[in-house]
């Protein structure tokens, strides 16, 4: 007998930012896997070849937009080429963002910029432009936002960041609740340390401002998490997986910790 859980998002279109690799490819290829189709954005002009690995393997069913979400020009681009090609968006994976860090007292003005410009702007005016077009055609979908465990806490050295993903958890309660009464559900997800890419930037960071060999801190964190392991993207896109399809049907404003046992909560 067929699992019927392994068509949860089955036909349903899902817009996914920051999807060139990482977080992002790995819950697109969950989507897709299982039946979603879906539209994919990111920065390059064309899209990377893991995409278009996925997109043989799932012919018809991948779309990929160009799109720098600082720019609400952008935004509204990638929404419409979505909608032009797929029809209107049912769920929205909102995971683009940034990374940077520094002291306190050496943090300036063009590192706050970059970081909220992305994470806290883009993802909003993201997350509402797709509201927007929910709320118009009756869609009852659904929008996970990607958050962090950063989010819950400060630290000395990621204080934009820790504020950027702070923000995501409390616009995604707000929205949650605007969207209630349309049956939107509006959840986020908040990682860990998770082993993407993207480590290799906050490791070399790490070690210039606290005196590390390279790799050190990288090291450290993943024996810091009680699962033993830092997490790998495909460690978020089940949780990705359900908060989007109607299983999750009575969660909303929620924030899930998907990150080894980091924050109990």
């Amino acid at each position: 007998m067929t699992d019927p859980r392994s068509q949860r998002l089955a036909q349903r279109h899902a817009l996914l930012t920051g999807a060139a690799g990482g977080i992002g490819l790995a819950v697109a290829e969950a989507y897709l896997e299982h039946g979603a189709r879906c539209s994919v954005a990111d920065l390059a002009a064309q899209p990377t070849e893991a995409l278009l690995a996925l997109s043989e393997r799932h012919p018809g069913r991948l779309h990929y937009v160009q799109a720098d979400l600082s720019r609400i020009e952008d935004i509204a681009h990638m929404v419409s080429s979505a909608r032009e090609c797929f029809g209107d968006i049912e769920v929205l994976f909102n995971n683009a963002a940034v990374f940077d860090l520094a002291p306190l007292l050496e943090s300036d003005e063009r590192m706050y910029q970059r970081l909220f410009d992305v994470n806290v702007k883009g993802m909003f005016f993201t997350m509402q432009a797709v509201l927007r077009q929910m709320v118009a055609a009756g869609v009852r979908g659904s929008v996970v936002n990607l958050a962090s465990q950063a989010g819950r806490r400060g630290e000395a050295l990621v204080s934009h960041y820790c504020a950027s993903k702070a923000a995501v958890i409390s616009y995604t309660q707000s929205a949650a609740l605007a969207m209630a009464p349309h049956g939107i559900r509006v959840n986020a997800i908040a990682p860990g340390v998770v082993d993407t890419p993207m480590w290799g930037q906050v490791d070399a960071l790490f070690a210039r401002y606290e005196g590390l060999q390279p790799g050190e801190k990288k090291a450290a964190v993943g024996r810091a998490v009680p699962l033993g392991r830092m997490g790998r993207p495909e460690d978020m896109a089940g949780a990705a997986v359900f908060l989007a399809s109607e299983e999750a049907a009575y969660i909303t404003a929620q924030t899930l910790n998907v990150d080894g046992g980091n924050v109990m909560s």
